[in-house]
C-alpha cells in the first residue's frame, strides 16, 4: 500500500474549528459585507466555545482581512477582495472542500503565468553555479521518482519552481511562491494524481530539463518560452483539454 495513503489523521483544534465555521459563513455570504457580528460573549455561546478561543479566532480572521475589529464598536465583516491578504487563499480552498472553484483556479493559473515567466527570465540572467547544482540534483530526484507516489512528485515539482524563484535573485518572488504553497500544491497535486503513471508526467520532467538547459546557457528568451510552454501544457491537461 502506498505510504501516502496512510497519513496521520488531523483533528482541528477548537480555535481552528471556530475559524473554519466563521470563514464558511463569510465566504458563503451568510454573513454579509459590512454586517456587525454579535458581541463576543453571545457569539461564543452560539458557537459553543470559550470567549478566549473565539477572540483568538477573530484576531486570525482580522489578520486575513475577513473581519475588522473596531475597539468599542464591534466586529464587522470585510469585503475580502478589498482587504484580504495572501493568507486567505488557503481559506478559499478549504471553503470549497479542497476543490478548486473554476474562477478561482483560472485566477491562480493567470497569476502563476505572470509570476513564473518573469522568475524564469531572471533565473537565466542571475543564476549561480550553486543554483545549477541544485537544479541538476532536483532533476536527478525527479528521474528516480518518476514512478513514485503523486505526493512525492508534487513536492519535487514545487521545489523546482521555488528554486527558479530563488535563482531569479529577487528576494520577494520566493516569498510569494511560498506564501501560497498550499494552494499551489493543491493545483499540481490534482494534476499528478490524475496523470500519475502516464507519459504526461514524463512530459513535465522533459519541460523541466529543457528549462534548466536554457537557464544554464543564460538564455533568457529560451527560459521564458520554456516556462510559457510548460504552464500551457499543465493548464491544458488540468482542464481536460488535452489533445
Amino acid at each position: 500500500m502506498c505510504a501516502s495513503l496512510l497519513e496521520p489523521l488531523r483533528v482541528p483544534s477548537l480555535k481552528e474549528a471556530c475559524i473554519q465555521r466563521l470563514e464558511e459563513l463569510i465566504l458563503s455570504g451568510d454573513l454579509k459585507v459590512g454586517e456587525r457580528l454579535p458581541p463576543e460573549r453571545e457569539l461564543a455561546a452560539r458557537l459553543g466555545v470559550s470567549r478566549p478561543v473565539l477572540h483568538e479566532a477573530l484576531v486570525d480572521l482580522d489578520g486575513k482581512g475577513l473581519v475588522r475589529i473596531v475597539p468599542r464598536r464591534g466586529i464587522f465583516v470585510n469585503d475580502y477582495r478589498r482587504s484580504g491578504s495572501m493568507a486567505i487563499l488557503t481559506s478559499l480552498l478549504a471553503y470549497h472542500n479542497g476543490q478548486l472553484d473554476p474562477a478561482f483556479a483560472q485566477s491562480l493559473l493567470d497569476t502563476r503565468l505572470l509570476l513564473e515567466v518573469e522568475t524564469a527570465r531572471l533565473a537565466a540572467l542571475h543564476r549561480t553555479d550553486e543554483h545549477l547544482h541544485e537544479f541538476h540534483d532536483l532533476l536527478a530526484q525527479e528521474q528516480e521518482a518518476a514512478c513514485c507516489d503523486p505526493q512525492t512528485l508534487t513536492s519535487l515539482d514545487f521545489d523546482f519552481h521555488l528554486l527558479i524563484a530563488i535563482a531569479s535573485g529577487n528576494l520577494i518572488y520566493p516569498l510569494l511562491i511560498n506564501s501560497f504553497k498550499n494552494i499551489y500544491t493543491s493545483l499540481t497535486g490534482a494534476f499528478f494524481r490524475q496523470y500519475y503513471g502516464s507519459p504526461v508526467v514524463e512530459d513535465v520532467h522533459r519541460f523541466h530539463r529543457r528549462l534548466v538547459e536554457s537557464i544554464e546557457r543564460r538564455d533568457a528568451a529560451g527560459a521564458v518560452q520554456g516556462m510559457r510552454a510548460m504552464l500551457a501544457h499543465g493548464e491544458t491537461y488540468l482542464k481536460g483539454e488535452q489533445p
